[in-house]
Formats: C-alpha cells, sequence, structure tokens
C-alpha cells in the first residue's frame, strides 16, 4: 500500500496534457512502480533484434532508437523538475520541444546496448531520486511548461511517459 504522498496524484495537480500518462500509472506504489516497470522496458529492448532499431511505423515517426533516447531525455527532464521542486525551488522552468530533441539526438548512430544502457541508468537514478524524499516534499509544487505540477505528479508522470511509449512500441512498431 502506497503512502499517501506516493499515491495517485489529483487532476488538480498536473495540466490536462498529462493525463494519458498519469492514467497509465497501475495503481500501487509508484517507486515500486518505476522500479518494475523499468525492469521490464529495458528486458524487452534487450530483446529486440537490432535490425528491427531503425524501424519506423510510418513516414514522418521516429525510429525505434528515436523512441528510446527520447524516453531517456524526457525522462531526464520530468525528474530535474521534480528534484527542483522538490527542494523548494520555486524558479518557473521552460518547456522542452521533443520534435526538436531527437534530430540532434544522435540515436540513429548508436548501438541497441548503448541506448538501452542509457536509459537504465537514467531509470536508476529516478527511482533513488523519488525513493529519496521525504513525504512532504511529494506535495510541493512548482511551475513547468506554464502550468503548475506537484513533485507526486511528476513521478506518475515518469513512469506513465515510459509505459506510454512502450505501449506504442508494442502496438505500432511491434517489437516490444
Amino acid at each position: 500500500m502506497p503512502t499517501v504522498a506516493r499515491s495517485r496524484p489529483d487532476s488538480g495537480e498536473y495540466a490536462p496534457f498529462y493525463h494519458t500518462y498519469v492514467s497509465a500509472v497501475p495503481d500501487g506504489d509508484v517507486v515500486a512502480v518505476l522500479r518494475e516497470s523499468g525492469r521490464e522496458l529495458t528486458r524487452a529492448l534487450s530483446a529486440v533484434p537490432e535490425a528491427r532499431w531503425s524501424h519506423r511505423y510510418g513516414d514522418g515517426k521516429w525510429t525505434v532508437r528515436e523512441v528510446v533516447g527520447h524516453v531517456s531525455d524526457a525522462e531526464r527532464i520530468f525528474a530535474y523538475r521534480a528534484l527542483r521542486f522538490a527542494r523548494g525551488d520555486q524558479t518557473p522552468l521552460a518547456a522542452f520541444d521533443e520534435n526538436a530533441y531527437v534530430p540532434t539526438a544522435g540515436a540513429e548512430q548508436r548501438t541497441l546496448e548503448s541506448l538501452v544502457g542509457e536509459l537504465a541508468a537514467v531509470r536508476e537514478a529516478s527511482v533513488r531520486l523519488f525513493e529519496s524524499l521525504p513525504d512532504d516534499a511529494w506535495m510541493r509544487r512548482g511551475t513547468a511548461s506554464g502550468k503548475e505540477i506537484t513533485v507526486r505528479a511528476l513521478a506518475y508522470i515518469v513512469a506513465g511517459h515510459a509505459l506510454h511509449h512502450f505501449r506504442i512500441l508494442r502496438e505500432r512498431y511491434g517489437v516490444a
């Protein structure tokens, strides 16, 4: 049973845009979900044949490599926001444009082992950050992308964003 601090955030704790991610997270302690889903994701991705990593399911869509790189980038940004707000920093944080990040990230030149290893390391850092937070930090708020958000919501967004892309990899790319 999760503590109240680690339980599902109310809809008023995040912008409506993030509802898809928050709702993708199963019930339970979000830190445990982060830990286990990270293991599942890296296991599944490690089994994808290298030749499949450059697959796109449609024109203008990201490759599997690019999706995995995007998940790592976004998780870093969401966790950074959570760290800042958990520490009481009230400086508004800018949005980021994932569509501008992906082409400059160089994912297509990287190996499966490199991308999966990075994702595993990023997830481990996220787990350690969130498990270290005192209960009162989870409800602290800050502003990111012009919208107010809680640390608790950011933990759910980290977990749900990766789960969302994992579902897309399964359904549209046929790889996970």
